[in-house]
């Protein structure tokens, strides 16, 4: 890899002794016809572990989302080389079940587009597609989902309300709320404060430190001052590349590579 050096451990990230991933990249390369997005990533992210993906604009941090819950199947022209592995088994191994895989890995995107539907409905529309929540059941899930995605006492005597009147922090936090009521494993968040205002931002970032208590987490972010907050494992993308990874604290104090430094001081990005 050009100016810098290979991640020592292909892209390993601690796993508590002897904990296996949760997920893993194994020379995972995406394509969209003829450009390659990622090229022969490996990466490890380990049960209730938190990574945060940084790079600029272009550097393949979505990609790597949508390729661990098969979002890139609906995009005509996109494909992929290498093994994407949730607990160890191929998402993409002949008669793996798509839907399955995303209730297991969730993602929330970067505009939260709540459905035009009540707070409550918002959070009860994947339990009640997927069926067997009787009524009293369904009630104490929002209110988890919500309590969860800490917007309950700020929603409890709202629930009947139209999602669209909340402010756009709230949206967010509906949300995540909404992707937990499938009871997914893994969370995928692509750029969710992008275009929130600076309290918003940091209620944010404190819901994933809370979460990660009881999912793997996985951020992607283009603020390397986001990603030194947020904590946990950082890995730094530049074009397709996995460049750098390791804990926050030590990338952002002694960065391994001129080009994490560059990015992280802001001179280029």
């Amino acid at each position: 890899m050009s100016g810098g050096k290979m991640p020592t451990n292909g892209g390993k990230m601690p796993t508590d002794g002897e904990r296996p991933a949760k997920v893993s990249l194994r020379q995972v390369s995406v394509y969209y016809r003829d450009l390659a997005a990622l090229r022969a990533v490996d990466l490890d992210v380990p049960p209730r572990g938190l990574l945060t993906i940084m790079g600029p604009t272009a550097s393949g941090k979505t990609s790597v989302l949508r390729v661990i819950n098969r979002m890139n199947d609906l995009v005509p022209g996109s494909r992929h080389e290498g093994r994407v592995l949730v607990d160890g088994e191929d998402v993409y191994a002949p008669g793996a079940d798509p839907a399955a895989i995303r209730r297991r890995v969730g993602m929330v995107f970067s505009l939260a587009m709540p459905l035009p539907l009540s707070v409550y409905e918002n959070v009860a529309y994947g339990p009640r597609l997927q069926g067997g929540w009787p009524r009293p059941r369904l009630d104490d899930l929002v209110e988890e989902c919500l309590r969860a995605a800490v917007l309950w006492d700020e929603l409890k005597d709202r629930l009947h309300d139209p999602a669209r009147f909340l402010s756009g922090g709230q949206q967010q936090r509906l949300a995540v709320a909404r992707c937990l009521a499938t009871r997914p494993e893994v969370l995928l968040l692509d750029e969710p404060t992008a275009g929130l205002d600076p309290i918003s931002t940091l209620r944010i970032e404190g819901l994933l430190r809370v979460l990660v208590k009881n999912y793997t987490v996985i951020l992607v972010t283009s603020s390397p001052q986001q990603a030194a907050r947020v904590g946990g494992q950082v890995a730094f993308f530049y074009m397709g590349e996995l460049v750098e990874r390791g804990p926050a604290k030590k990338l952002f104090v002694t960065p391994a590579t001129k080009r994490t430094e560059d990015y992280i001081s802001g001179r280029f990005g």
